[in-house]
């Protein structure tokens, strides 16, 4: 009796734990708001987003969730309604990782009711690598040609931007829990960041001879592109004409679903506010918490 006791209680540790285990995919639309967008989802530059990720119930309302999400960013000055900035022309896209850690606070518990509302807030660290095409079909990659002069003699202010950066998830959205296994989400979130620089786009233009002979010909058509216009003004700004505003930091964010898959034995999960619990199949009280 007491080695099946022992049994049953080891059985239950493990199922417990890999009851709170959650698996999930993530499916959405990416955008970002800088310089070359500065509107939520604009049409022509949105893009999708997908990811996967695993959470750990720390409580019935408190799960931590580590992800990877990859998206495409973008943004044009063609499609802006203002008149400085199709003037300026400047385009760019990313491809963006994504490793996150996030913190998931559920409003009420899915052990209790199918649906709630829920915050999120954490920490991660993203790859990008902003580039824009020269014409129609060549993809030219913008950090390189230190388009603002990161990096160029007589510019110490301005240092090359790291590709790899931080960034701060902070959003929320609303479960529903399909059965005692699956849930699917509705969810929003904003990764608040330390750079400038998603599209590499910032400050000021500075002197495009001291521009030519630091990084080349290239460097210097890729950074004003007003010229391509028709009846574009062919004359690159002056030095310290403004390009950018550093003021506010680029920041991106994701909309979607989010679908994820309790593992474990689910016959031990109970739902609808009952202080009661079944048996498992094995014989042992099933109740996790």
């Amino acid at each position: 009796m007491i080695r099946l006791s022992v049994l049953c209680f080891l059985l239950f540790a493990v199922s417990a734990s890999a009851q709170r285990i959650h698996v999930g995919v993530f499916g959405g639309l990416a955008a970002y708001n800088g310089e070359l967008a500065d509107k939520p989802f604009p049409k022509k530059v949105t893009n999708g987003a997908i990811g996967i990720t695993a959470s750990y119930e720390l409580t019935e309302k408190i799960l931590v969730r580590a992800g990877y999400t990859y998206a495409v960013l973008g943004g044009a000055d063609r499609y802006s309604d203002k008149p400085t900035s199709i003037s300026r022309n400047l385009a760019f896209e990313t491809k963006l990782s994504e490793f996150s850690l996030i913190g998931e606070y559920n409003i009420f518990s899915l052990y209790e009711k199918r649906f709630t509302p829920y915050l999120l807030a954490g920490v991660a660290v993203f790859h990008f690598n902003p580039y824009a095409y020269n014409g129609t079909t060549q993809k030219i990659f913008l950090k390189p040609l230190s388009t603002e002069g990161q990096g160029v003699p007589g510019y110490a202010d301005r240092k090359p931007y790291s590709l790899i950066q931080p960034a701060f998830p902070v959003g929320g959205g609303f479960k529903f829990a399909i059965n005692d296994r699956f849930t699917v989400a509705l969810e929003a979130g904003v990764r608040l960041t330390l750079t400038d620089y998603l599209d590499d786009v910032s400050k000021s233009y500075i002197d495009p001879n001291e521009l030519l002979a630091a990084r080349g010909q290239l460097a210097v058509d890729m950074s004003y592109r007003g010229d391509e216009l028709p009846n574009g003004d062919p004359n690159y700004p002056l030095k310290g004409f403004q390009r950018g505003g550093d003021n506010i930091k680029d920041f991106y964010y994701f909309t979607g679903l989010h679908v994820t898959y309790r593992l474990g034995d689910a016959g031990g999960v109970f739902r609808g506010g009952s202080n009661s619990y079944r048996k498992s199949r094995m014989g042992c009280p099933a109740n996790i918490y």
